[in-house]
């Protein structure tokens, strides 16, 4: 490499330590037909399929760089979609693990992902408050409902109606007509966000969750049905006593805006409200899939079950209702025994969705599922708020139910953020602390091997011969725990303010730790009679203590163990001689407190870093400082040399790792992946891995590659990176008839739609000037009067030496379903003209009728004004429209006969066996399982 200098690349090789991130929602999800077993949950830009029964990790479906926020499998089981927080929607096969199809289309971090009964088109709400419709099989989208003026919360499709509803922090709840894209009503009733949104009782009850104790619910009546009942009007539905319902509307304020009063297609009322044991806002609502059970939440760690009864039961409470009230009567009066009962029995809400039970979790709540098994027991799973999953189950059709916690999932990660890791001496074993305890894991494997409970832990390090390893705790306490056995050796107070940092001393026979009370200890392993034992155990005693005026955050031997650098509160770094203790240096330069700093292999430099953002080298010779570097953007947190070079890495509040050169003050590369505040960092004593952890909760292990990294290239690729982000960020292109910031179609401009715009110039240039090439070589071999042999253009020898016109179809083919739209958009007007003329060429072959209908229609309606009023354009229009429609006609008509021909193979099949095909196959074989296992119990019973 001549005259630069070599440096080898850092690449991301794993993330752990999270069992599940706060952002996004939990699902259960069918693996190998089985339902109730598995769980999906957002693990950072990750998606972790969970095992409940074993408690493993057994698939991650592998997300880019943005976070996850939103999850929801597909109605088949098949599919997982997953919502990212830059508005990117990916949707993964849960049988390979791969995401084929990526939708492109919102601003911001998706909140809400749903699937319509038959999974065929996928409605996505955001912050930047749209909801789009997707076409999850043509992996395109359908269109853009736009009128809420806040985050969307959430949205649903009915089942048997084209309508969608969704709810918005802007308070309301619209109702669309997808058949006209158009909102038709507005439901204004509610004076806080709307967090949660359900249908219940076939779509005939509408329940909203805002940020109050009251789940309100509201009657749905569908005015094409009161009609077909002849009704005179539609009196009945606004509930029996309209005093009543008049003093409801006035005091909750639920009135409705009609868009178009005379094209009502449904009505809302309000019917009443249930009162949740919460005080604050909604978090969640939902209902499981048979419509029976509801649950929420809010922000605690409460689950309220309510169970939503059927009509069946609601008459047969009725009938109760009415025996008591007529015995009542009786009793009161042998008179009015007629007109009595009736004025008594009246249905309240209360009876028609009653409270079933609280499910209290260990914590806080952050999401759930639900899931009925057939056996009639009710499975809830909880993503809770420490970075854990729950699962209980219960039987609600019991008369108490008691919920029981059946498993959870906690050995994957912490509770709480992890302070401090380091790395054992062969670089296998990883050690992390947090708030609560110590966990070692296999490097390798990334499993956890041990886990210890500890004080809150600030710093540590493995005891020379990775069997024992040392805490220091935020009490100023030293816990001294053995690995074999997992236990807790010895508690010794070091400090009497928090213990904020240790250094092993470089003979490896003691250490030195700093603490909040303004001193540094020094102390010796030593090995003690053990009481319980006969074998002699390990044991620390304190040898000195070196009084300062200010606390100590940061303390660090050189490695000769001469030098003791000891950074204070007084933003100085003071370096003492280790054997005298009398001062030497002091370093100061930061503007606040070095947190954190380490020393050079050969005890040349120290680098500090400080939450004043900037990293200083200095000489340990005389203390000058070297350079100055304006490292992150936020406090620098951690710092640690590679060994054996002067390579250092640095952490941040920004997120962000970096690593640096201190003999030419060069940044090397960026380790970006951290979604929150970077807490500390461990270099492998190889230094062949970096390990760092996060408020995020996850431990990400970073590794180092055979690849030379070139700091030109690097910058070069950082410079590309901003670009692709400003071109994202850039406006959207116009289009006639549209104002401004006002986008009708479903896509938006992303570096992929340019770069497939870029490849449709360049195939429809190269097919201009093989055209004028072949025009050129008939008129050579007319002039010659013989066959000259035409040079082939190298592109298309490479597509195995098709025509120029087949390549430009094959470069449409090769554009994503979901870019298609957006690309064409891009496209200048003057490739139009060729376009159309090959789209003519191409149907008239009958090739890819679908695809270029679908091409040829969006730019007539883009570029409409511009191709009408061409002359030169009319007859090719002329000749489109001839040839498009005869072709899509016998497109139809092929798929008109492929239907009608399975048709009739379903009809043969069905008259050989006579069972009902498809569907309800499967249901006959359940209900004859069931029956012959109860004529078994019979006999069983009898003899």
């Amino acid at each position: 490499m001549g005259l630069t200098k070599q440096y080898l690349r850092y690449v991301a090789s794993a993330v752990f330590g999270v069992i599940g991130s706060q952002k996004g929602n939990i699902v259960f999800v069918t693996l190998r037909g089985e339902k109730g077993r598995y769980v999906a949950v957002p693990a950072c830009e990750h998606v972790f399929i969970w095992d409940l029964r074993k408690g493993e990790k057994i698939l991650i479906l592998q997300g880019l760089k943005q976070e996850v926020t939103c999850l929801c499998p597909s109605p088949d089981g098949l599919h997982l979609a997953v919502g990212y927080e830059d508005g990117s929607i990916r949707i993964f096969s849960l049988l390979s693990g791969e995401g084929n199809v990526t939708f492109n289309g919102h601003k911001a971090a998706i909140t809400t992902l749903k699937y319509d009964q038959l999974g065929g088109r996928l409605a996505s709400g955001s912050k930047d408050t749209d909801v789009i419709v997707w076409d999850v099989i043509n992996e395109s989208g359908l269109y853009r409902l736009k009128g809420h003026k806040d985050a969307i919360t959430q949205a649903l499709f009915l089942r048997e109606k084209n309508l969608l509803v969704t709810s918005g922090k802007d308070t309301m709840v619209k109702w669309w007509d997808l058949d006209t894209q158009h909102c038709f009503k507005t439901m204004v009733g509610h004076r806080t966000e709307v967090w949660g949104l359900v249908l219940v009782s076939e779509e005939k009850r509408l329940i909203t969750g805002a940020s109050d104790s009251e789940l309100r619910v509201w009657d749905i009546a569908y005015l094409q049905e009161i009609e077909d009942l002849e009704e005179p009007d539609p009196k009945k539905i606004k509930g029996s006593s309209p005093g009543v319902q008049d003093t409801l509307e006035a005091e909750d304020g639920t009135f409705e805006m009609d868009e178009a009063p005379e094209d009502r297609i449904l009505s809302c009322r309000k019917a009443g409200s249930i009162m949740r044991e919460g005080r604050d806002r909604v978090v969640n609502l939902a209902v499981e899939k048979t419509g029976r059970i509801l649950a929420c939440h809010g922000t605690d760690s409460v689950l309220e079950l309510f169970c939503i009864l059927s009509k069946e039961e609601i008459k047969k409470k009725m009938d109760k209702k009415m025996k008591k009230a007529r015995k009542k009567a009786k009793l009161h009066s042998c008179k009015g025994e007629e007109e009595d009962p009736e004025v008594n029995v009246e249905m309240s809400l209360q009876d028609e969705i009653q409270r079933v039970t609280n499910i209290k979790t260990s914590a806080k709540i952050k999401s759930f599922d639900l899931i009925h098994s057939p056996q009639g027991e009710l499975k809830a799973v909880f993503l809770l708020q420490n970075n854990l999953v729950e699962l209980y189950s219960l039987n609600p059709s019991l008369p108490t139910p008691q919920p029981v916690r059946t498993s959870r999932i906690t050995i994957g990660g912490h509770r709480s953020d992890v302070r401090t890791l380091s790395f054992s001496s062969d670089n296998i074993a990883v050690l992390s602390a947090a708030a609560d305890s110590i966990k070692i894991w296999n490097r390798s494997t990334l499993q956890c091997i041990r886990t210890m409970t500890c004080e809150y832990a600030l710093c540590s390090f493995f005891v020379p011969g990775d069997r024992q390893v040392v805490i220091g705790t935020k009490t100023g306490k030293l816990q001294l725990y053995d690995l074999a056995s997992g236990n807790l050796l010895e508690t010794i107070d070091a400090h009497d303010g928090a213990l904020w940092s240790m250094s092993l001393s470089p003979d490896q026979r003691g250490f030195v730790t700093g603490g909040a009370d303004k001193s540094v200890k020094f102390w010796d392993f030593e090995l003690v009679k053990d009481e319980n034992s006969t074998q002699k155990r390990l044991s620390v005693k304190q040898t000195r203590t070196l009084q300062l005026d200010e606390d100590v955050l940061c303390v660090s031997y050189s490695p000769n163990q001469k030098l003791l650098a000891v950074s204070l509160l007084d933003c100085t770094v003071k370096i003492f001689y280790v054997d005298t203790l009398k001062f030497f240096l002091s370093l100061y330069g930061h503007k606040l407190p070095v947190i954190c700093m380490d020393i050079s292999y050969d005890g040349a430099l120290i680098a500090t870093g400080s939450a004043d953002r900037n990293v200083k080298i200095w000489g340990l010779d005389f203390g000058d400082c070297h350079k100055s570097l304006f490292a992150h953007d936020d406090s620098v947190m951690y710092l640690q040399f590679v060994p054996k070079s002067h390579l250092f890495f640095t952490a941040g509040k920004d997120h962000k790792i970096k690593q640096w050169d201190a003999d030419k003050f060069e940044h090397i590369q960026t380790l970006e992946g951290h979604h929150q505040e970077i807490w500390c960092l461990a270099v492998s004593p190889s230094g062949d891995y970096v390990v760092s952890s996060s408020h995020d909760k996850s431990l990400r292990l970073w590794e180092r590659t055979r690849e030379p990294l070139i700091l030109e290239e690097e910058r070069e690729m950082e410079r590309e990176a901003e670009y692709e982000e400003s071109v994202a960020k850039e406006d959207q292109p116009a289009v006639p008839g549209e104002t401004q910031g006002d986008s009708y179609f479903t896509g938006k401009k992303t570096i992929e739609t340019v770069k497939a715009a870029e490849r449709i110039m360049e195939a429809i240039e190269l097919y201009r000037e093989e055209t004028a090439k072949m025009k050129e070589h008939t008129a050579i071999c007319k002039a010659a009067g013989k066959e000259v042999p035409l040079p082939t253009n190298p592109i298309l020898m490479a597509y195995g030496s098709i025509s120029p016109s087949a390549y430009v179809l094959e470069i449409f083919k090769g554009i994503r379903s979901s870019e298609l739209e957006e690309s064409l958009l891009v496209l200048p007007f003057s490739y139009v003209p060729d376009i159309l003329k090959l789209f003519n060429e191409f149907i008239q072959l009958g090739s890819d009728v679908e695809l270029i209908c679908r091409c040829l229609f969006f730019l007539l309606r883009i570029h409409f004004g511009q191709i009408t009023s061409n002359q030169m354009l009319v007859p090719v229009i002329e000749k489109l429209r001839e040839t498009t429609i005869s072709k899509v006609s016998q497109v139809r008509d092929v798929i008109g006969f492929n239907l009608a021909g399975l048709d009739y193979l379903k009809r043969e099949c069905e008259a050989k066996s006579e069972v009902m095909f498809f569907a309800d196959a499967t249901s006959h074989l359940e209900e004859k399982k069931r029956k012959r296992k109860k004529r078994e119990k019979l006999i069983l019973t009898l003899t």
